[in-house]
């Protein structure tokens, strides 16, 4: 169950440090912890509403780790899009929009508040729930494969100038993958294999399938890209994919672990990307 009101007036009592915050909605969720909003959700056993949340991470006095989600994601928006702009923003949460205190963090954090204890897990006295803990991501498994796609869409440009477009060729309808780019440790170039190319025929199906059926909310995000384009990311069973509307993709799979499987544009792709972007969640 989520931390109670009481949990949260507990974190409100004994003032927390914030070392980072995140948006936890239909559009822009920490992918790591799932394929799509509703699971997102379901992994710190919050009820995926439609406005989302805004989730606080930080520390106590005692140095704890606490997750504070809170119902005013727009002030959450306002300070990472500070942040990143590299200026001060004190997020400071009223405590009437706070949903709920969660021991621990769901996501990996870096950096701690200074001064303070080193972070720790609350006590158990302090919370009736098991801490949150970072997916494990030291193996290739969904955690590794959405973290991975999250990077090739933050760092589209240097995995596409790796990848030469007289590479690919059409193979049932659909264009395939010949050879990748290993610019990130963990990842290697796919090879070519039979295994490689019918999971890539399998997620363009299962791609294409959202179209007439939608998926779990959040399956399917769009976001900007340069010249007009759109950045689409498509998660499902086993997959991931990100593409631009204007150009290629980029599958992972579970089943071929760290490899990255481009994926020419052919006759289909243009059609498919086009109308994943119309079905899409977009940022607001």
């Amino acid at each position: 169950m989520a931390g109670t009101d009481e949990d949260a007036v507990a974190a409100e009592d004994d003032a927390l440090y914030v070392l980072t915050a995140v948006l936890l909605t239909p559009a822009q969720f920490p992918s790591v912890l799932g394929d799509d909003y509703p699971e997102a959700c379901a992994a710190l056993d919050l009820p995926p509403l439609a406005d989302g949340y805004g989730l606080v991470l930080g520390q106590d006095g005692d140095g704890a780790r606490w997750t504070v989600v809170i119902d005013d994601v727009s002030l959450v928006a306002v300070a990472i899009a500070s942040w990143d702009c590299g200026m001060e923003y004190e997020l400071s949460p009223d405590e009437r929009t706070v949903v709920a205190a969660l021991p621990g963090w769901p996501l990996a954090v870096a950096v701690a508040a200074p001064g303070i204890p080193a972070p720790h897990d609350p006590s158990p006295e302090l919370s009736d729930r098991e801490p949150l803990s970072p997916p494990d991501t030291d193996i290739w498994g969904p955690a590794q494969r959405r973290l991975g796609a999250d990077e090739i869409a933050l760092q589209w440009a240097v995995w596409r100038e790796q990848i030469d477009d007289a590479d690919f060729a059409p193979a049932d309808g659909a264009a395939t993958a010949e050879e990748g780019a290993k610019p990130e440790e963990g990842t290697k170039p796919e090879e070519g294999a039979s295994g490689a190319r019918s999971g890539i025929r399998r997620v363009l199906t299962e791609a294409r399938a959202y179209v007439d059926a939608p998926p779990p909310l959040g399956r399917v995000r769009s976001s900007f890209a340069p010249g007009g384009a759109r950045t689409l990311r498509a998660d499902g069973p086993g997959w991931s994919m990100v593409a631009r509307t204007d150009d290629i993709a980029f599958v992972l799979l579970d089943e071929e672990p760290g490899e990255v499987l481009p994926v020419g544009r052919g006759p289909e792709l243009p059609g498919l990307l086009d109308a994943l972007d119309k079905m899409a969640v977009r940022p607001a």
